[in-house]
């Protein structure tokens, strides 16, 4: 099979389609032939060398994708081959085939296309927890989304808006804000232009209730001061880390902008730091479909789509890392194998 192989950290293209052999299921693991893969951020982390969750090199990267099944291990209930399903895992995807446990082989979506299955589960299941799982989300919730024109933020505007909460979302761009009009989003701000805390201030009579967060630094501590009393802010991603190992300066400005809190802080404006990583449930089979299953229902109830915003070919899937990395995609990148 054709497979990119991360043998070192570095820019883009030090990924590589090279052959690689075919992987074989054991016991209760299906093989899956990949049709589309979806991209996320952590893999350009990983890529850089600057993701704890990455395994040792060499490795193929990525995390997600949707396929078809076409061989089972001996210990296979779930499935059959022919079946299609959701694939989610630490590291695999940017491959043809790639092999994990029954478990994390997921039921699709009857309403979405195969592009469209390949693209929500990583970002899907992080919005949904973080809404759900951790804030607890209420109606009568005010909701502030950090990068809300990516893959996690585009599917956490769903959720919020399905759900009945007011909504405020942060971009990049006038284009990515033309986006998230179209998702019925109450508040959009482009931060390139404004102080998004100024705006919040300036449309609310306090602040919010709850905010997904996924930049860090000052994006983090001005998402804090909006807090509302019993707020809940998620912390599930550093979209601005930019360590460099061979600049020491950029050591400590890394050090400073992770989002930190003390514990007088949280109690003298009673709000509640949260976080949570996606990789660490998946080998909890029964959590993971549990939550799997809460999230299913509700996307087939509000008929949610994850927007897919840029498709590459496999023999470009470099370029999609590189468009990624430069913050002007929107939605979701995907990969067409087949």
């Amino acid at each position: 099979m054709k497979a990119y192989l991360l043998k070192k950290h570095g820019n883009p293209f030090v990924l590589k389609m090279e052959d690689a052999p075919d992987p074989i299921p054991i016991k209760n693991e299906v093989r899956v032939k990949l049709k589309h893969i979806g991209i996320n951020y952590a893999e350009i982390l990983s890529r850089k060398g600057l993701y704890g969750w990455a395994p040792q090199k060499p490795y193929i990267p990525g995390m997600e994708g949707f396929g078809e099944i076409d061989s089972i291990g001996d210990e296979v209930t779930k499935y059959k081959v022919g079946d299609n399903v959701i694939v989610g895992a630490q590291f695999g995807s940017y491959a043809e085939k790639m092999v994990i446990p029954e478990g994390q082989a997921l039921k699709p979506f009857a309403h979405l296309t195969d592009i469209e299955n390949s693209a929500i589960a990583i970002n899907g299941l992080t919005a949904w927890i973080a809404l759900m799982n951790l804030a607890r989300l209420k109606k009568t919730d005010k909701v502030l989304i950090q990068a809300a024109g990516g893959g996690v933020g585009t599917m956490a505007v769903q959720i919020a808006k399905a759900f009945g909460n007011t909504v405020y979302g942060t971009a990049g761009s006038d284009k990515k804000l033309e986006l998230l009009s179209q998702l019925g989003i109450d508040i959009g701000i482009n931060y390139r232009k404004d102080d998004f805390a100024n705006v919040i201030k300036s449309k609310t009579n306090n602040g919010v209730d709850v905010v997904l967060e996924m930049v860090g630094g000052d994006v983090y501590k001005k998402s804090v001061d909006l807090l509302n009393p019993f707020g809940r802010i998620m912390i599930m991603g550093f979209a601005g880390l930019d360590l460099k190992k061979w600049n020491p300066y950029s050591w400590y400005k890394t050090w400073n902008d992770l989002p930190k809190t003390k514990l007088s802080h949280l109690a003298e404006n009673s709000y509640s730091v949260m976080a949570s990583h996606l990789g660490y449930l998946l080998p909890n089979e029964k959590l993971l479909n549990s939550i799997w299953n809460d999230f299913s229902v509700f996307t087939n109830k509000h008929n949610l789509k994850p927007i897919v915003g840029h498709t590459f070919n496999f023999e470009d899937l470099p370029k999609a890392h590189e468009l990624m990395e430069s913050r002007n995609s929107q939605g979701k990148i995907v990969i067409a194998i087949f």
